[in-house]
């Protein structure tokens, strides 16, 4: 049986390589984070400690090891309609006003960055299609993102544990936009072909192509990186957001001390940032 242990050259070599390709920051004291991802990677490739999956790393043409590694050490935490609050001030507040400043055009655009295994941008999707389904005739796209693709992979299948769907989702919503595969629920084609999910870096230029984003949800990932990249990240969305339109942070997360030119703004128990 093959044993994995870390030491502090190998903890340094693959928390700057996590920082190079994600620019996710691991203190020292996450050794036991690294080995615990880490173990299953070093055990799937047959090596039989992490200083051996370190030296297969440093060899030319590692890029699908280090793309495993990298996707090992993000955290892929996530729930439908988690944090209640952002949802409720889509249904009150911030739907209802897009649907009037967008008549005209009639284009809507909602991104949830970090998407991971896509419930909170299927959140959305049956949102709308039960509260505003006449946003269904619009231009509408409901976009997902994540710096996995193998996490993305689960996201556009659209399948999911008793457990996750145990998480949040209400049982009325279950029984209409899922059907039972063995143990496992697949959400129903209807939710799913609204919803379009890409590969994306937070770390990287965003793609020139990306439309104007009414609505962005960056929940809960801003709280991994150094506050020069929480700044690069946030001026970017900023670039990527209408003007008029609304970003979601994580409940821990905020703009406070960051040069970026957001407001916050308060909707019932939810907050959100408006570009400035």
């Amino acid at each position: 049986m093959t044993t994995v242990s870390i030491d502090i050259n190998t903890f340094d070599y693959i928390s700057e390589l996590v920082r190079k390709k994600s620019a996710i920051v691991l203190e020292k004291s996450k050794g036991y984070l690294v080995e615990s991802r880490l173990a299953p990677v070093a055990r799937e490739f047959g090596f039989a400690t992490l200083e051996v999956l370190v030296a297969e790393l440093r060899k030319p043409n590692s890029q699908p090891l280090v793309q495993k590694v990298v996707d090992a050490m993000t955290t892929n935490e996530t729930s439908f309609f988690r944090d209640l609050h952002p949802f409720q001030a889509l249904k009150s507040t911030i739907f209802p006003d897009l649907l009037a400043r967008r008549s005209r055009e009639r284009t809507l655009n909602i991104w949830s960055n970090a998407c991971s295994s896509g419930q909170e941008i299927y959140t959305i999707a049956m949102s709308i299609k039960e509260h505003f389904p006449e946003l269904l005739s619009w231009k509408l796209r409901l976009m997902g993102s994540d710096l996995s693709n193998k996490i993305l992979e689960k996201a556009k299948g659209g399948i999911f544990s008793q457990t996750e769907v145990n998480r949040g989702l209400p049982m009325q919503l279950l029984m209409k936009y899922f059907s039972k595969e063995g143990i496992h629920w697949r959400i129903s084609e209807e939710i799913r072909k609204l919803v379009e999910f890409r590969e994306l870096n937070l770390i990287e230029p965003f793609p020139s192509t990306l439309q104007k984003m009414d609505v962005v949800f960056l929940r809960n990932v801003l709280i991994y990186f150094s506050p020069e990249t929480k700044t690069s990240i946030l001026n970017k969305v900023h670039s990527s957001l209408a003007k008029d339109g609304y970003l979601f942070l994580g409940g821990a997360e905020t703009t406070m001390n960051l040069n970026v030119k957001f407001e916050k703004q308060l909707i019932g128990s939810a907050v959100c940032y408006r570009p400035i």
